[in-house]
């Protein structure tokens, strides 16, 4: 069956970049106009069984630093333009690419940053059992609005109940929260809260 999840991905992956092209053309203007330079942010993530990869996305916030030099804080760097990427999930659309190198699933739990990796439990580390998604269980159960252990237990849940239908089934939902734009950030967070660990 996860043949079958990979075989899927890959052809539905390389179909999207080829129909979505120009719309990765026009996104890449809007994203240069509003943002700058440069237009695609590169990140290295933890991937199956926690091994990292670069992820890539459309950028949502600018190089704004203070007078020191340092950079704002994400909230003051995340422009206008890419709140509405990141409310129906545009920014997303370049880990296409991570799908179709064999990096990402469509489905799964969302690949997050390497520094929380020594702060998972066991049974969180878990969620790494599977190809991290472009969009997963936690995603259409709350998406960023869930709490961290909440998200966490949501992930390590689609790893044991997953199956082909499930993942059908988040797609469908996907489309919905999308549309719908619930859960885009934590409340009283403008982006996602860090994960600070169980304690």
């Amino acid at each position: 069956m996860l043949t079958i999840k990979r075989v899927l991905d890959t052809s539905f992956a390389a179909l999207g970049l080829i129909v979505l092209a120009p719309l990765y053309v026009v996104l890449a203007a809007l994203v240069y106009l509003f943002n700058g330079r440069p237009v695609i942010f590169h990140q290295v993530r933890p991937g199956h069984m926690g091994r990292p990869f670069v992820i890539h996305k459309f950028r949502t916030m600018s190089n704004e630093s203070d007078g020191t030099g340092v950079r704002r804080p994400d909230e003051q760097r995340l422009s206008r333009f890419g709140r509405f990427l990141r409310s129906v999930s545009l920014d997303e659309l370049p880990e296409l690419v991570n799908i179709l190198r064999g990096e990402m699933s469509f489905v799964g739990p969302r690949p997050l940053l390497m520094e929380y990796l020594p702060l998972y439990s066991a049974e969180q580390l878990r969620r790494h059992n599977m190809r991290p998604g472009l969009t997963g269980w936690a995603q259409v159960n709350g998406r960023n609005a869930a709490d961290w252990p909440t998200r966490l237990s949501m992930d390590v849940w689609y790893v044991d109940h997953w199956s082909l239908w499930l993942d059908l089934r988040i797609l469908v939902l996907t489309v919905w929260k999308v549309i719908k734009r619930e859960g885009v950030n934590q409340p009283g967070h403008q982006t996602v809260e860090k994960f600070r660990g169980n304690s």
